[in-house]
């Protein structure tokens, strides 16, 4: 059993399916990609994980433990983050204010209690201003901290988002096409703090990109989606040499 089961995932929108009885494996500890064409699916199933949408068929289990049923806040509180593709900041507020916000989930002292109990409330805020500043630091966001989001670059405005998620300390980190949009230095960009983020916070990453350099480069396995269905499974060599993926996603000029 990995650190994420998809046992059987079924989702349907009224006639249209959206996953059609899709089982995969994600192992602790590695960087799982997700890919297809547009429309596949792969989103769908990031929003299954995440909580957004519950399946109308099937289980997600998380370290065993079902949690299909479970609210986003709360799989968050276990330890599972989501970054989007579009990009889902307050754009009026710093990026220091985004990632504090990204810590919500884990303050158990409620605006009540704060009011009571202030040296406990105080307390906890700079507990987690600490953690927050570590990711401001590690993401290289010191010079914008204090900036509104909506004033950055498209892709520092990224990097705030993949940094709101890495505020909760996940276990599992979910992200959805987290380089698209950028040029080439930003992408070059992106992948080193992927591969940091995966290696010195030891995070299970579960990436979704279109760019198959990318893919093939940082993915200890892949899972392909097709018109919803799981139709292959492998390591990055298996997956180039996969006749099907070849024919329904990657083209020729990616094999070899």
């Amino acid at each position: 059993m990995g650190i994420l089961d998809i046992k059987s995932v079924t989702l349907r929108f009224g006639g249209v399916v959206a996953l059609d009885h899709v089982s995969f494996e994600v192992k602790e500890g590695e960087i799982f990609s997700l890919i297809g064409p547009n429309g596949a699916g792969k989103t769908s199933m990031l929003n299954c994980i995440s909580g957004l949408y519950r399946p109308t068929s099937g289980s997600v289990l998380f370290k065993g433990e079902d949690i299909t049923n479970l609210k986003p806040h709360k799989r968050a509180a276990l330890g599972i983050a989501r970054a989007f593709q579009n990009i889902e900041l307050f754009p009026h507020l710093s990026v220091l204010d985004n990632l504090m916000l990204g810590r919500h989930v884990r303050m158990k002292t409620g605006v009540l209690a704060g009011g009571l109990y202030w040296g406990k409330a105080q307390k906890e805020e700079v507990e987690h201003r600490k953690k927050v500043e570590e990711v401001i630091d590690f993401l290289e966001l010191e010079h914008v901290r204090n900036t509104p989001v909506g004033t950055l670059s498209y892709g520092l405005q990224k990097r705030v988002e993949v940094g709101r998620a890495l505020a909760l300390e996940p276990e599992i980190l979910l992200l959805d096409e987290p380089m698209a949009g950028m040029n080439n230095e930003e992408k070059e960009d992106m992948a080193r703090y992927i591969i940091d983020i995966h290696e010195e916070k030891k995070t299970t990453i579960i990436l979704i990109e279109h760019d198959m350099g990318v893919i093939m480069d940082l993915s200890n396995h892949i899972a392909v989606l097709d018109f919803g269905k799981l139709i292959a499974y492998g390591t990055p060599k298996e997956i180039q040499n996969n006749p099907r993926v070849i024919e329904a996603y990657l083209g020729e000029e990616h094999v070899g």
